[in-house]
């Protein structure tokens, strides 16, 4: 099992390697100077200049590749000498001394180092850590929203197969769920129970979890979590139901099924005692993979209600050419992903010994 475990660690550290590199020579070979971006079109050359030396953007590619990945690593190399762009800046990194190399160099243990907003000049890694949040609440509820609803709704479907209700919930979750795009459906909810219903619904079009009131100061809005939460939800929804109602439908024609029901067993003692039991394995999978893809995926839907997580930073950030904060929060998208899958692999593993063999 532990061999098991650590060659599925092993392969997230491959995939975190790969992402990290493709996202760092993508960004690099976009045009756009980040000087001028940080300066403004009038800045002198002094200073384009000193602002290339502190980014490290007038060395060589591979060098500056390199910088990214120790700056991003636990565990890093630097200089003393703060004339070297590997200069131990104790603004930049929070460390503790691990091996000193010789008198020039030393080995530190550190929090990652995404660098710093363009526009801002803050922490990357302190944009994510107060936005990510919210986004992670708005992710959870929309994936909790959309496996009650859509377990319920399955069930629903396949103990009433082929019928009216069967059809007609069917295709209302391809049309909203499967076709339409999330910022489609985010446009048109926010239109209808935001604009036109909002005074009946008490709900509104945009919004945040939390809102600053000048007279009470910071105050929690759980109503506004309501549609962002729907329209994140719609796809994933569509494909519980979908999912639930053939696992049920498979179930229902085993045998062991219907030697239950030649024993005379209730039809309740048999779906909750038998059935669901064996139905929902592929459906919680389904969720475990959702929830990753929900966070990275409410980049759009944030954006279109004003809710203020990482997505809506991404898309700020790339109107302004932002690149630190779009690689940055990339690569927290990465990372969730990995760890997720990692978990879920090892739960397989936990329940399936077969699964370590392969």
């Amino acid at each position: 099992m532990v061999q098991y475990i650590l060659k599925k660690f092993l392969y997230g550290v491959i995939v975190l390697f790969g992402v990290v590199t493709t996202i760092f020579f993508l960004f690099n070979i976009l045009p756009g100077d980040p000087a001028n971006i940080m300066l403004g079109q009038r800045a002198s050359k002094d200073a384009i200049a000193a602002v290339h030396r502190d980014l490290g953007t007038d060395r060589p590619l591979l060098e500056q590749y390199l910088h990214y990945l120790n700056d991003l690593s636990p565990l890093s190399m630097h200089t003393t000498n703060d004339q070297s762009l590997w200069y131990l800046d104790h603004q930049k990194y929070d460390w503790v001394p691990f091996m000193e190399l010789n008198t020039h160099r030393v080995m530190v243990i550190k929090i990652p180092y995404l660098r710093r907003s363009y526009i801002s000049k803050r922490d990357v890694s302190e944009i994510i850590k107060h936005t990510l949040p919210e986004t992670t609440v708005l992710a959870f509820s929309a994936i909790i929203m959309a496996s009650v609803i859509g377990i319920l709704l399955g069930i629903v479907t396949a103990t009433h197969k082929d019928s009216l209700l069967d059809r007609g919930i069917f295709i209302c979750a391809t049309v909203f769920g499967m076709s339409a795009p999330s910022f489609l459906v985010g446009l048109i909810i926010a239109w209808l129970f935001g604009y036109l219903l909002g005074p009946y619904t008490g709900l509104e079009a945009s919004g945040s979890l939390y809102e600053i009131d000048p007279w009470e100061g910071e105050q929690l809005k759980l109503r506004n979590l309501i549609l962002p939460a729907i329209t994140l939800g719609m796809r994933p929804l569509s494909i519980i139901i979908q999912l639930t109602r053939s696992s049920l439908l498979e179930v229902l024609s085993q045998d062991y099924i219907r030697t239950a029901k030649a024993k005379g067993l209730s039809y309740r003692k048999i779906m909750f005692g038998h059935v669901l039991k064996n139905a929902l394995n592929p459906v919680v999978t389904a969720i475990s993979g959702w929830f990753a893809g929900l966070m990275a995926g409410a980049v759009f839907v944030e954006k279109i209600f004003s809710w203020k997580g990482i997505g809506y930073e991404v898309v700020e950030a790339l109107g302004n050419n932002d690149l630190p904060v779009v690689m940055g929060a990339t690569l927290i998208f990465a990372l969730i992903f990995v760890i997720i899958n990692i978990f879920v692999d090892i739960l397989y593993g936990v329940l399936d010994p077969r699964v370590r063999v392969s």
